[in-house]
C-alpha cells in the first residue's frame, strides 16, 4: 500500500496522458490510466496501474472509472483532465455537430468528471484536479476558432471552479502548453474540410501547411515534447501550494503575455503577419 494519493489520468493511449501516467506510476502513485480504447494501455496493466475504458464524453464511463477509483481507495486524490481532440476550419465551413462533439470532449466531458469526483473529495476535505488545457485558451487563431472556444471554456470554468472549491482544501490547476509533439497536427489536418472550390479553400491549405510546420522536429522548433508537459502536470498536481495556472514552453509563455498586455489590434496585427487570413 501506500499514502500517495490515488491519480486519475484521461486519454493515456498516447501523448502527454502516456508520459503523465507514467510519472505518477514511477513516483509511487496508485495510478488509474483511461483511453476510449483500453487496448493501447496494456503498457499501464503490465507496470501495475489499473486500466479502464472511458470515453469522456460518455456519462456511463465516467461514472464507472471514478466509482472504480472510489472503491479502491475513498476517492480520487488527483484528477488529470487530459483528454482532447482538436477540429480545425474557417467557422464558417465547420459542421456544427463536428464542433459539439468537440466540446463534449473537451469541455462537458472535463466538466462531468470534476463534478463526479468532487463528493469523494469533499468528503476528505483534499483533493487536486489538473485541467489540461492550452495556450491557445487566452487567444484564437483563424482556423482554429472552434477548438480555442473549448480552451477558452476550460479556462473559464477552471476559474470559477477554483474558487468555488478552495474553502473544502481542494486546489484547481490549470496546464496550458504550447504545441506538444505528437500525433495531434495529423489528427487536427485531417478535420479540415476538403476542397470544394470556395472562398476558403486556399486558407485551409494554408492552415495545414502551418499547423504541420509548426510540429516539425528541428533544431530550433518549439514544439514541446509530451514528457517535458508531463512533468509540469506532475508538479501542478503534488505542490503543496500550486499557482493557478502553468504555461508550458516559451511559446506559450510568450504569446499569452502577448495576449495580455497588447492591445487588441496590437494582438491581432501581429496575429495576421503569421497566420494571414482568408481573402
Amino acid at each position: 500500500m501506500t499514502d500517495r494519493p490515488a491519480v486519475l489520468v484521461t486519454g493515456c493511449s498516447t501523448g502527454v496522458g502516456r508520459a503523465a501516467a507514467r510519472r505518477f506510476l514511477r513516483a509511487g502513485h496508485p495510478v488509474y490510466a483511461t483511453a476510449r480504447d483500453e487496448s493501447t494501455l496494456a503498457e499501464f496493466a503490465e507496470a501495475g496501474a489499473v486500466t479502464l475504458r472511458l470515453d469522456v464524453a460518455d456519462e456511463a464511463d465516467a461514472a464507472r472509472a471514478v466509482k472504480r477509483v472510489e472503491t479502491d481507495h475513498e476517492a480520487v486524490g488527483i484528477l488529470v483532465n487530459n483528454a482532447a481532440y482538436g477540429v480545425q476550419g474557417a467557422v464558417e465551413t465547420v459542421d456544427l455537430d463536428d464542433a459539439r462533439r468537440q466540446f463534449e470532449t473537451n469541455f462537458f466531458g472535463l466538466a462531468r468528471l470534476c463534478q463526479l469526483v468532487l463528493p469523494g473529495m469533499r468528503r476528505r476535505r483534499t483533493g487536486r484536479i489538473v485541467n489540461v488545457s492550452a495556450m491557445g485558451g487566452h487567444f484564437s487563431l483563424p482556423g482554429a476558432g472552434f477548438l480555442h472556444a473549448s480552451k477558452y471554456a476550460v479556462e473559464a470554468l477552471s476559474d470559477a471552479l477554483r474558487l468555488e472549491v478552495a474553502g473544502f482544501g481542494i486546489k484547481v490547476v490549470l496546464v496550458e502548453p504550447g504545441p506538444i509533439r505528437t500525433p495531434f497536427p495529423t489528427k487536427i489536418n485531417a478535420t479540415l474540410p476538403p476542397a470544394s472550390g470556395g472562398p476558403y479553400d486556399a486558407f485551409h491549405r494554408a492552415v495545414e501547411t502551418r499547423v504541420a510546420a509548426a510540429y516539425e522536429p528541428r533544431a530550433l522548433s518549439m514544439a514541446l515534447s509530451p514528457e517535458k508537459v508531463a512533468r509540469v502536470i506532475e508538479r501542478a498536481a503534488v505542490r503543496p501550494r500550486p499557482a493557478a495556472r502553468y504555461p508550458v514552453g516559451v511559446m506559450a509563455r510568450g504569446l499569452i503575455a502577448m495576449s495580455h498586455f497588447l492591445p487588441d489590434f496590437a494582438v491581432d496585427a501581429v496575429t495576421r503577419s503569421q497566420f494571414p487570413g482568408p481573402r
